[in-house]
């Protein structure tokens, strides 16, 4: 067991009792240990309270349901993935998808894998799971760097598939999942440069990607 849950459990019989963003705090990290080590299915109210030492109905009042637990330590645990803004449509791609790459390799496989049950359960998908832990209004990373480069005058202001805008961040976690270790970085050069660039750019120009570096 973890040592903070050690000292969680002692909380339930005779130590200072937890309370508020403490209680909620220990909940959450022993949320995120359940689903890490059990996944989905194993992924219940019991199994949570008995790892927080604590109860089921304190877990009930704050959480109704198993998925709003479910969401609530998603949240807590996957933090946005900075988005740079280098004034290049190329290099904020490929700083995105090394940041990505990076910090969200490990977190990637694993909600693939252990989130396996819940998606065939909801009949959603990683994408919807993504935008619903997404700030409200707030577009997908790609959509913010088109969308810049848009506004530099990089790109001409044109209706684009968010299948497109987004490809990049698909990829990399294609090949996360089938992988299961980190993309090499020449994968997600030719992510940028060779299957999603040439999908934005008017035939003839560059993005500062390997037409517009020559000459």
């Amino acid at each position: 067991m973890n040592p903070r849950h050690d000292a969680a459990a002692k909380s339930g019989s005779g130590a200072t009792r937890r309370r508020g963003a403490a209680l909620e705090d220990a909940i959450l990290d022993a949320a995120w240990d359940v689903l890490v080590e059990h996944g989905y299915p194993g992924f219940t109210y019991e199994a949570v309270a008995a790892r927080a030492g604590t109860s089921r109905p304190v877990l009930y009042r704050r959480w109704p349901q198993r998925d709003d637990l479910l969401f609530a330590t998603l949240t807590r645990y996957c933090l946005p993935i900075e988005v740079p803004d280098t004034g290049s449509l190329r290099e904020d791609a490929l700083g995105f998808l090394r940041n990505a790459n990076a910090g969200r390799a490990r977190i990637i496989t694993l909600l693939g894998v252990q989130l396996m049950d819940y998606f065939r359960d909801t009949g959603s998908t990683f994408g919807e799971l993504r935008d619903a832990l997404r700030a409200p209004d707030e577009g997908t990373p790609f959509e913010q760097i088109v969308a810049r480069a848009v506004e530099r005058g990089e790109l001409p202001d044109v209706p684009r598939p968010s299948r497109v805008v987004d490809l990049p961040f698909d990829l990399l976690r294609h090949d996360m999942l089938t992988t299961l270790r980190p993309v090499p970085d020449a994968a997600l050069v030719e992510i940028v440069d060779v299957a999603w660039l040439p999908l934005l750019m008017p035939r003839g120009r560059g993005a500062g990607g390997p037409a517009g570096r020559h000459g």
